[in-house]
């Protein structure tokens, strides 16, 4: 089957709107991804120990990043159909949004789980971006809560993202005795920043709650992270961010949102990932949301982290180079459903 060209999928582009709500959102039915012959057989549903467990969050703000992202998991795949996606929806838009996704993917095998957004409200500081302050981004926090038991470990990733790569190879990373999380690390990063003043000049914190760490500590970005489920419980790893939270709401030791909390708890402690598997950055600072290429290297995953998202600069036909990169991916055909979705691209 082939996919509809790209100067084609640009014009249905600009013609489109990002804003559209899920109720009026079209998106077109994906190709029908199949396992090669040396795969393995899943033979016990979402247990079975063949699978490879990915997890993301779902709202109706992303939708169009989670439906190309999945698309490109699946293109990438060696083996499509040992894919489990684990989906973490608000209880208010989980069933439309269950149907959106299998009207896009009719055989993909997944699970939504409604997260209780009460769970974190009263945790939640303010941020230096609104988007950042979301419930959602905190549910991350409660994976292992959410999975079932038979859930090993999950590979964690945002929906702004895009994989040219087999995830399989990601899935096997090794992590050792001591290492809960995987992710790729970015030692040259300062990692002062990411904490404020009083932080660094309370002496009963800054350095001193890094000390004894594995390795020096690192900002990694957590929107890409394999996290093994079990290790996760049996620390309780949740209580620690969520401590981590409480004192900001009484010290202000961070700006960003999510990330310190994560920081705070693994910077030191993670197993290193090689950064092929999360160049990112693509969305541009935080303020401007200004172009940024590729970081220097191969690359497995790409990741439109900052304040611009690839849909609307295409949408507002300003996109950046490396937007182009993600339009071939995106199901989105504008609003309304007069027509199916799967009649406007040519597969």
């Amino acid at each position: 089957m082939e996919m509809l060209p790209l100067f084609l999928l640009s014009f249905l582009l600009l013609f489109s709107s990002s804003s559209a709500t899920p109720s009026s959102a079209a998106f077109a039915e994906a190709p029908l991804f199949r396992n090669g012959e040396s795969c393995p057989r899943a033979r016990h549903g979402l247990c079975d120990p063949t699978r490879v467990h990915i997890a993301m969050t779902l709202d109706s703000h992303y939708l169009r990043g989670s439906m190309a992202a999945v698309f490109s998991l699946l293109k990438h795949a060696s083996c499509p159909q040992s894919l489990f996606f684990h989906f973490i929806a608000p209880a208010s838009s989980a069933p439309l949004l269950r149907r959106l996704v299998a009207a896009s993917f009719p055989s993909l095998r997944f699970q939504i789980y409604i997260f209780r957004q009460e769970l974190v409200a009263d945790l939640i500081s303010s941020s230096v971006r609104a988007a950042l302050e979301s419930p959602l981004n905190y549910a991350r926090n409660h994976l292992a809560d959410l999975l079932p038991p038979c859930v090993p470990r999950v590979i964690y990733l945002d929906s702004d993202v895009l994989a040219v790569d087999d995830v399989r190879r990601l899935w096997e990373t090794r992590l050792p005795a001591r290492a809960v999380i995987a992710a790729p690390e970015y030692c040259h990063a300062n990692f002062t920043h990411y904490f404020t003043s009083s932080f660094w000049s309370d002496p009963s914190l800054g350095h001193r709650v890094f000390e004894g760490r594995r390795r020096q500590p690192c900002y990694f970005n957590t929107g890409v992270m394999v996290i093994d489920l079990r290790r996760w419980r049996a620390g309780d790893y949740r209580k620690r961010i969520e401590t981590w939270m409480a004192l900001q709401k009484e010290k202000r030791i961070y700006e960003l949102g999510s990330l310190p909390p994560f920081l705070l708890v693994f910077a030191g402690e993670i197993e290193g990932v090689d950064h092929r598997w999360n160049q990112h950055g693509l969305g541009g600072d935080n303020v401007e949301g200004s172009c940024r290429p590729l970081h220097p290297g191969p690359v497995s995953l790409m990741h439109w982290s900052g304040k611009g998202k690839p849909w609307d600069r295409l949408d507002a036909g300003r996109p950046c180079p490396i937007d182009r990169l993600w339009a071939p991916y995106d199901l989105y055909v504008g609003s309304g459903s007069e027509s199916s979705p799967s009649s406007l691209y040519s597969w």
